[in-house]
C-alpha cells in the first residue's frame, strides 16, 4: 500500500473520531497516532465535556500514545488529524518528538503548521516534524462547515423560539 493510500485510510479513521466529537457536541476534530501500522493513540475534541481547555483531539491521542509506549517520546510515529493543529498541539508534538504530521483541513484562524503561523517549521525548534497536508481535505473541511452551519441554525431556531409570543399573549 502506498504512503498516500495509507494516509487516506488513517485519515478516514480520524474522520470517524471527529464524528464522535460532533455527537458529543464538540467541534468535530479527530486524531489518530500510528506507529508502524498500529494505532497507539486516538482522540477527538473533548474540552467542553472534560472541562479541560487542553482536551483537543491531538492531545488526547498523544496522551494515550505515551501511556501505550510508556514514554513521553513518541518516536517513529505519525499523527493524523482532521484539522491543522493549533499552537498548543504543535508544541506537544514537538516535545513528544513525533516524526510526521498528516492533516486534512487547513485552519486559517489558529493553524500552527503554516496557515496562521508555522510553529512546526520554525528553524529555532529543536525537533523538526515532516508535514503532509490536504489529505481528504474536502471531507475534513466539509464536516467542520456542516457542524458550524448546523450549530448556527440551532441557535437561530432557539432565538426565534425565545422571541415568539406565548399562546394567548399579544
Amino acid at each position: 500500500m502506498s504512503e498516500r493510500v495509507s494516509d487516506e485510510v488513517w485519515m478516514r479513521h480520524a474522520l470517524q473520531l471527529a464524528r464522535r466529537a460532533w455527537e458529543e457536541g464538540e467541534v468535530p476534530v479527530g486524531a489518530v497516532l500510528v506507529q508502524g501500522n498500529t494505532v497507539i493513540g486516538e482522540g477527538w475534541n473533548r474540552p467542553i465535556g472534560h472541562h479541560d481547555p487542553t482536551a483537543h483531539a491531538e492531545i488526547m491521542a498523544l496522551r494515550q500514545g505515551g501511556k501505550v509506549l510508556q514514554n513521553y517520546r513518541l518516536l517513529d510515529t505519525t499523527l493524523y488529524v482532521t484539522l491543522e493543529p493549533c499552537v498548543m498541539c504543535a508544541g506537544a508534538m514537538i516535545h513528544g518528538r513525533i516524526e510526521r504530521l498528516v492533516f486534512g483541513a487547513r485552519d486559517e484562524k489558529t493553524g500552527a503548521a503554516g496557515s496562521l503561523m508555522d510553529v512546526l517549521g520554525h528553524p529555532g525548534m529543536n525537533h523538526q516534524i515532516k508535514i503532509e497536508q490536504g489529505v481528504l481535505a474536502q471531507e475534513c473541511a466539509g464536516m467542520l462547515s456542516d457542524f458550524f452551519r448546523h450549530r448556527r441554525a440551532e441557535k437561530k431556531a432557539l432565538r426565534q423560539q425565545l422571541q415568539a409570543p406565548v399562546d394567548g399573549e399579544l
